[in-house]
């Protein structure tokens, strides 16, 4: 497996309290949330790079 990147991200906090709560209904963490969110966006924009594991984020 590739090694992750850690980033650090500003985030206001009502924007964190309702990224938190999503998370948490869909039984993740806020940053598997959040990497759930990029990867679904960058599908959308068609800017998704291959993937040496072909399974997809957990959803």
């Amino acid at each position: 497996m590739a090694e992750r990147k850690v980033v650090l991200v500003r985030i206001r906090p009502p924007l964190y309290d309702a990224l938190r709560r999503w998370a948490a209904d869909e039984f993740r963490s806020v940053n598997g949330q959040v990497e759930y969110l990029l990867h679904q966006a960058l599908q959308k924009a068609g800017r998704l790079p291959p993937r040496e594991d072909p399974k997809p984020p957990r959803e």
